[in-house]
């Protein structure tokens, strides 16, 4: 689903609707929240959900076990084993088609040969984001800035949030989760001058943006 889609214009307004029915409710209001930006993720392709809801999983688990630890080494260790595996995951969606193409090429040359058959991998949308969103999260575990939180459908809405699943920003677990461990306000002056970002946001990528 793209920002500048009908689709979208039909999505947003029906977030907001539910994101007011819950305002009472902090954790039913993350929950929608989680199901609402999973559900924005299924909409370009369901198939990859198991990929997010692994790694937020994977590193929800992670995060917890390098707070757990005192010694220095043990977390260290920790950390890296799991940037390794989210980076991992990212490597072989961005880089494996490349990667076949050149040994492909290279035993062609030489041998006339092609060891291996090529299927193309799509590159899951945002992969990126959410991938360097859970990095982020680990990172300042492991440095004491923050505390693993236990609330897993607030970590799991800070990694999955919709607004910048796709398109970042990539935001630091310090800033953006508390936000959703404390209760929101709504503020009608904030919502005025979010609607009014909004609103100057879609007219430079629509009228301005795609016309050059």
């Amino acid at each position: 689903m793209l920002f500048n889609s009908i689709d979208f214009f039909i999505y947003l307004p029906l977030f907001f609707i539910g994101y007011f029915i819950f305002k009472s409710n902090l954790k039913a209001q993350n929950v929608f929240i989680l199901i609402s930006s999973l559900g924005f993720y299924a909409f370009w392709d369901y198939r990859f959900l198991p990929l997010i809801l692994v790694q937020i999983i994977v590193d929800y688990i992670f995060g917890i076990l390098i707070a757990s630890q005192d010694i220095v080494r043990l977390r260290k260790t920790y950390l890296i084993l799991a940037i390794t595996l989210n980076l991992l995951g990212l490597m072989f969606f961005k880089y494996f088609n490349f990667i076949i193409e050149i040994i492909n090429y290279t035993f062609k040359s030489m041998f006339t040969l092609k060891i291996i058959n090529q299927h193309e991998v799509i590159l899951p949308i945002g992969i990126s984001f959410f991938t360097f969103h859970s990095i982020s999260y680990l990172v300042d575990i492991y440095k004491r800035r923050v505390e693993p939180t236990k609330n897993f459908v607030a970590y799991a809405s800070f990694v999955s949030f919709f607004p910048q699943l796709v398109a970042g920003p990539i935001s630091r677990a310090e800033d953006m989760l508390p936000k959703f461990l404390q209760k929101r306000e709504i503020d009608s002056e904030k919502m005025s001058q979010g609607i009014s970002q909004i609103t100057l946001g879609f007219f430079k990528k629509i009228v301005v943006a795609d016309s050059l």
